[in-house]
């Protein structure tokens, strides 16, 4: 099948050509029909599939073929949970509309609502927001979102996941009851897609993949080191493999500081990107990443949603997440697109109930090397990580923390939002 027997226009297939690709991925051959028919699509594709222009390209062609308005009101709403997402799907869009007449722009955050606000005052056909600031600048009168047709829910379980239910069902009840929903995700577990009929009418569901499955380009590695030799290790890895782009993952913001710490000191060219850090520096530390300049970054779980770095070669959990999906969508950062990558984890004891875990959600036994000089002891305890959310508090009432300003009830029609040792949310409103 080519792009050109899914109905796009001849403006939007110049622009795919242009990006290079000329057969459309299985997500996208089966999401832009039904999409372009105007029906609600609740769609699951592995990260890394193509899944963006799954939903753009169809957006942009309803939108091209409907009626302009003169004052050009917002008509397309895409939500999604990190800053880095929003500003991936907003490049997407503007090269797929290069010869289109439609205005996009996105809004996030982090940083100075000013320039955001005057570009939505010229006029927006599609607009792509993290929900806070989308909430912020409704409060203010900013914007209005009465003459949206489409919204899109990208990483919609990540979004329940970070704490934005609440937020959702806001934005939805000042949206027109008549309108297109589309939800997109890389995972969805039987309780999300419950939820989501709370929002879509007659969806129709389209899965390209086994859900939680990872891409077969990925090969997959499991090293099993003490606790204590952990960073010893990685720099090892990259220094005497002469790697020169990994991407790892740690569970904690204060984790991947000290291990970026770590790196630099090492001679390393290490950065590290989570909630704390400030806008810019994200910005500065992801293009240092993607040009060249930096050898590692070093991230937490906000960066496993929306980093798209072409031909990643390496991946390394540096720490296991404690959420098996999680899995599923850091290693996706490698292996996109059809090429191949390697995803290393690092395992210590204390882990093992979350290796278990991601073993039976992706439905494979990873394979195991040893690298002498780091095995653990055989006889370290085997008991959950005690700092954080482990495991045990997965399965028991958590005690509520004293400064906890990200939960939200779980009253609520979207359900209980899981829980996650590196939360977050807040820094990407």
């Amino acid at each position: 099948m080519s792009f050109n027997s899914l109905g796009l226009s001849d403006a939007l297939l110049k622009a795919v050509s242009k990006k290079g690709y000329s057969t459309p991925s299985p997500i996208q051959q089966k999401a832009i029909p039904p999409i372009l028919e105007g029906k609600d699509v609740l769609a699951s594709a592995q990260t890394g599939t193509g899944k963006t222009a799954g939903f753009t390209l169809p957006i942009l062609q309803l939108l091209s073929q409907g009626q302009q308005l003169r004052q050009r009101p917002i008509r397309a709403l895409i939500l999604t949970p990190t800053r880095e997402l929003a500003a991936q799907i907003l490049a997407n869009i503007k090269e797929y509309s290069e010869f289109l007449d439609i205005r996009s722009t996105v809004i996030f955050g982090g940083v100075n609502q000013n320039p955001q606000v005057t570009q939505l005052r010229q006029g927006i056909d599609i607009l792509v927001a993290t929900p806070g600031r989308l909430i912020d600048l409704q409060n203010q009168g900013l914007i209005s979102l009465a003459k949206v047709e489409i919204l899109v829910l990208d990483e919609a379980d990540r979004m329940l996941d970070m704490g934005f239910v609440r937020d959702i069902e806001r934005i939805i009840k000042v949206l027109p009851s008549k309108r297109q929903n589309l939800m997109f995700s890389a995972t969805f577990s039987k309780d999300i897609k419950k939820l989501a009929m709370g929002i879509l009418h007659h969806p129709v569901h389209v899965e390209a993949t086994p859900e939680n499955t990872t891409v077969d380009a990925i090969i997959q590695k499991v090293y099993p080191v003490a606790k204590e030799k952990k960073t010893e290790l990685i720099i090892k890895l990259i220094t005497e493999g002469n790697w020169k782009q990994i991407l790892v993952f740690t569970r904690t913001k204060q984790g991947a500081n000290k291990l970026t710490e770590s790196m630099i000191s090492a001679g390393i060219k290490a950065a590290a990107i989570h909630g704390n850090k400030g806008q810019g520096a994200r910005t500065k530390a992801l293009a240092g990443f993607k040009d060249g300049s930096l050898t590692a970054l070093v991230a937490t779980d906000i960066a496993a949603r929306g980093l798209d770095i072409p031909l990643l070669p390496h991946v390394v959990n540096f720490e296991l997440p404690n959420i098996p999906e999680d899995y599923v969508h850091r290693i996706g950062r490698t292996g996109r697109a059809g090429a191949s990558g390697e995803a290393i984890s690092l395992f210590s004891p204390d882990e093992t109930i979350f290796l278990r875990d991601i073993e039976k959600l992706v439905g494979l036994k990873l394979p195991v090397e040893n690298i002498k000089g780091f095995e653990p002891d055989p006889n370290a305890s085997k008991e959950p990580i005690k700092q954080g959310q482990g495991r045990q508090q997965r399965n028991s009432t958590p005690k509520k923390p004293k400064t906890d300003t990200t939960n939200r009830s779980s009253n609520n029609s979207f359900g209980p939002r899981r829980p996650s040792q590196n939360n977050d949310r807040r820094s990407n409103r």
